[in-house]
């Protein structure tokens, strides 16, 4: 008989429940600010495999965190996107995130490339989230519109506690994600939540994703990838399709009066 699957995989849990989020724009990054990330004409060798978009830095009171961002049109909506524990801008499946945003721009959507001001394993919840709430304002400061949140692994955790304690995102997409960090999953309702795993997935098997599935409000969606593993570059152009299309719709697609597509 099989042991039975016990959410709480990798990840230091954070104390975010009783946080409310006028708590986190007031400690967090009261005041967002813009410091440029390079030199005009200075990129490094990272930044410049990254697909595009404008390096910078955002001040907040916790320190600088450092993103890319890809402008978008004024009000047509907006993605933040945040990987694992050892940060990046570029994602999993080979270069995701960068190949997206700029499908995304074509579509008037703006993006920003996050990575952590905290690195290293097995991470820490609750500080990436101030980062990825700090983006979320910065976003909302911009005028970007509705926002969603994109996160992967690790940080599938954090994209999921920061979309439940911002009432400015509009939707979460978690891939290959990890269940530590996880206990606001049901407060993400009812903004969709679109659950992605790898069914190859050995770091993180995808009984974490149906765990989360299992706990979420109403509306959510559960895709499993058939051979894929936890970096999903095995069916890297079929999420790619998935994601554009579904991103559209739930941030530039019309909405009701409860704000859901």
């Amino acid at each position: 008989m099989g042991q039975a699957f016990q959410p709480g995989r990798m990840g230091r849990t954070p104390r975010l429940e009783s946080l409310g989020y006028a708590v986190l724009q007031q400690t967090g990054y009261a005041g967002i600010g813009i410091v440029n990330d390079q030199p005009e004409g200075r990129r490094t060798e990272h930044q410049a495999r990254s697909g595009g978009g404008r390096p910078l830095r955002l001040r907040s009171e916790r320190g600088d965190i450092p993103c890319v961002h890809h402008a978008g049109r004024p009000g047509a909506g907006a993605v933040i996107w945040v990987g694992g524990f050892d940060g990046g801008f570029d994602g999993p499946a080979d270069h995701l995130y960068s190949t997206l945003a700029e499908d995304l721009v074509k579509d008037g959507i703006a993006s920003l490339r996050m990575s952590y001001r905290v690195l290293g394993s097995p991470g820490n919840v609750e500080e990436a989230v101030y980062d990825l709430l700090a983006g979320v304002a910065f976003l909302t400061q911009e005028g970007a519109g509705r926002v969603g949140l994109v996160g992967h692994s690790f940080g599938g955790a954090v994209a999921i506690s920061a979309g439940a304690l911002s009432p400015e995102v509009s939707a979460v997409v978690t891939l290959s994600t990890q269940t530590a960090g996880t206990a606001l999953t049901p407060r993400v309702a009812p903004r969709p939540l679109l659950i992605i795993h790898g069914e190859q997935d050995r770091r993180l098997p995808p009984d974490c994703s149906r765990y989360i599935y299992r706990i979420a409000g109403e509306p959510k969606e559960l895709v499993i990838l058939p051979g894929a593993r936890h970096s999903l570059r095995q069916r890297r152009e079929e999420l790619r399709r998935l994601l554009r299309r579904w991103l559209v719709e739930k941030l530039a697609g019309p909405f009701d009066a409860e704000g859901q597509a």
